[in-house]
C-alpha cells in the first residue's frame, strides 16, 4: 500500500502526488509501488526492498543522496485466538526533499502519525520525524512488554492447578518472544548510538543535528534502555516459572493421584467384606457373624461404614500420602 501525507496548515493530510517535504509511507509494498517510489525519489530499489525481509538487521547507511536507518519494531498477531508477538524491520529513508518509510505490514507504530495525534509531529521536519518515530517504536516495546507481563502472571495463576502441557508451552513461546524483544532492542540501541555521535551526524548529511532535538534524542535512548532492562526482567522471570512448571504439573498430578489412592483404598474395605458374606458359609462355628441375626444386615453394614470411615480418616492424616 502507498500512501503519501503532508503537513498542510499544521495538519497532517493525505495527498496524491509527491511534494517537498512530504512523507511517503509503504506499507506491503507491491513491485510496482516500489518502482514508482523509487523513480520519483531516487531510492535505489534494493534499499527500498531491503526491510521487506524479516531477516534484515538494524543499521544506518549513508549514500550520496539519501540516508537510510532500519530498526525492530514489535508486532503481534492471532494465531489459534490468542497473541503472538515478535519483531519485523522498518526502514527511515530521508532524502533531500522527503522521508520515506517502508515495512512489510501496516504497522501501528506509524498509525497516530497518519492520525495526526502526535504532537509537534510535521513531515517536513525530517530529523524530528526520525526521533519521533523511534520515540514511538520504543514505547511500543514497554506497551507489549507489560501485556507480556500480565500474560505471565495469569499462566501462573493456571498453572496452580494445571496438569497439562499447554500452560507451559505458552511460557516456552512468552519467553522465546522476549528473547527476541531483547535481541531487537539491543540492536535498536546500536541505531541510536550512532545517531547521537555528532561525528556519524555530521556525517549523515540528510539528518542534521538540531539543539531542540537533542533532548528527544536522550528520550529515545532512555525508552529504549528502560525497554531493554524490563525484557531482560521478565526473561528471567520466565525462565524461573518455566523451571518450575514442570514440577508444579507433576505435584498437581501427584495430588490427583492421591485422591484416587485413598478413594480405591476405601472402597476396598466394604468390597471385601460383603464379597466374604457372599461366599455361602455354613451356619455353625465357622460361620459369618450375624448370619442368624434379624438385623444382622443392618449391623454389617453399619460394621463396614464405620470400619471405611475410620480408614478413609487415618489415610488422609498419614505421612504416606502427604
Amino acid at each position: 500500500m502507498l500512501r503519501m501525507f503532508n503537513t498542510i496548515n499544521g495538519q497532517v493530510e493525505q495527498i496524491n502526488k509527491l511534494e517537498d517535504g512530504s512523507w511517503i509511507c509503504l506499507s506491503n509494498p507491491t513491485d510496482v509501488e516500489l518502482a514508482t517510489v523509487s523513480s520519483q525519489t531516487g531510492v535505489d530499489l534494493a534499499d527500498l526492498r531491503a526491510p521487506l525481509d524479516d531477516e534484515e538487521r538494524s543499521r544506518v547507511d549513508a549514500e550520496d543522496d539519501y540516508t537510510m536507518i532500519i530498526v525492530d519494531i514489535p508486532t503481534v498477531e492471532q494465531r489459534d485466538g490468542r497473541d503472538h508477538y515478535e519483531t519485523i524491520p522498518l526502514a527511515i529513508i530521508v532524502a533531500a526533499h522527503t522521508i520515506i518509510t517502508v515495512c512489510m505490514q501496516d504497522t501501528p507504530v506509524l498509525h497516530p502519525f497518519m492520525e495526526g495525534t502526535i504532537r509537534g509531529f510535521n513531515t517536513y521536519m525530517k530529523t524530528r520525524f526520525v526521533l519521533q518515530i523511534l520515540y514511538r517504536n520504543a514505547t511500543m516495546y514497554l506497551r507489549y512488554l507489560r501485556i507480556i507481563d500480565r500474560s505471565s502472571d495469569n499462566l501462573e495463576l493456571k498453572l496452580q492447578h494445571s496438569m497439562q502441557n499447554r500452560e507451559i508451552l505458552q511460557l516456552l513461546e512468552l519467553s522465546k518472544t522476549l528473547v527476541y524483544f531483547t535481541t531487537s532492542l539491543k540492536s535498536n540501541e546500536i541505531v541510536m548510538e550512532k545517531l547521537r555521535v555528532t561525528e556519524k551526524l555530521n556525517s549523515l548529511t540528510h539528518i542534521k543535528q538540531y539543539p531542540e532535538d537533542e533532548d528527544l534524542l536522550d528520550d529515545v535512548i532512555t525508552e529504549n534502555k528502560q525497554a531493554i532492562e524490563m525484557a531482560n526482567i521478565y526473561s528471567g522471570v520466565l525462565a524461573n516459572m518455566t523451571d518450575a512448571s514442570a514440577s508444579i504439573v507433576s505435584n498437581n498430578l501427584n495430588n490427583v493421584m492421591r485422591i484416587f489412592t485413598i478413594i480405591s483404598i476405601v472402597l476396598s474395605i466394604p468390597t471385601l467384606i460383603f464379597s466374604m458374606y457372599g461366599m455361602n458359609f455354613q451356619d455353625g462355628m465357622f460361620g459369618m457373624p450375624f448370619t442368624g441375626s434379624r438385623w444382622g444386615f443392618f449391623i454389617v453394614i453399619a460394621i463396614s461404614m464405620v470400619i471405611t470411615g475410620l480408614a478413609a480418616w487415618w489415610l488422609t492424616r498419614s505421612k504416606l500420602f502427604k
